[in-house]
């Protein structure tokens, strides 16, 4: 399979990495993970090296690596794997989106936090529905404040962010095609 931007999340998340974390280890900025990540960014040999060092992995562990589709049906809580933060929890159903064009995330935001000063974009569609809380949802300069039952869809390459507003945690459950981090 030649999806490096898919491999990599793959191979990332197994080792229980955020972006974040890996980007800081081998000196790049987190947004050179997710452009290679969400496929918007095609990395030079030398630049996938440093950040396969960064695992660490070998470049030819990385390109010979098949993950087997876990082909798992149910999860039960304790089973959705944090690939968040401390401030905003992404606990993504399946271990295992290498190959699979949708990824389903329980996200907790807490009071106050963002998901950054800039807008972010990707290719694919994105929706969730609110079920605590509420969050400001702002895409392409449009803004809303979303509370229990509210829900949002739209196209991911339109410029998007999130906050959480209010004194309370927001909780929501969004999904993603294809998966973006």
């Amino acid at each position: 399979m030649d999806d490096v931007g898919a491999r990599l999340r793959y191979i990332r998340q197994q080792h229980k990495l955020s972006q974040r974390e890996l980007a800081k280890r081998v000196g790049i900025p987190n947004s050179t993970i997710s452009l290679i990540e969400s496929n918007r960014s095609n990395p030079s040999v030398s630049l996938l090296k440093r950040i396969l060092d960064g695992i660490p992995i070998r470049m030819a562990d990385f390109f010979a690596f098949e993950p087997a589709n876990e082909g798992k049906i149910f999860y039960s809580a304790d089973e959705l794997l944090e690939i968040g933060n401390r401030k905003i929890s992404f606990r993504q159903v399946g271990e295992n989106l290498f190959g699979r064009s949708l990824q389903i995330l329980k996200e907790r935001y807490e009071a106050g936090t963002e998901t950054g000063k800039f807008p972010i974009t990707h290719k694919g569609e994105e929706g969730g529905i609110i079920l605590s809380g509420r969050l400001e949802v702002t895409v392409e300069g449009q803004r809303r404040i979303l509370g229990p039952g509210d829900a949002y869809y739209f196209e991911s390459w339109r410029p998007h962010k999130f906050r959480c507003v209010g004194p309370t945690p927001c909780e929501l459950i969004s999904a993603c095609t294809p998966p973006s981090f």
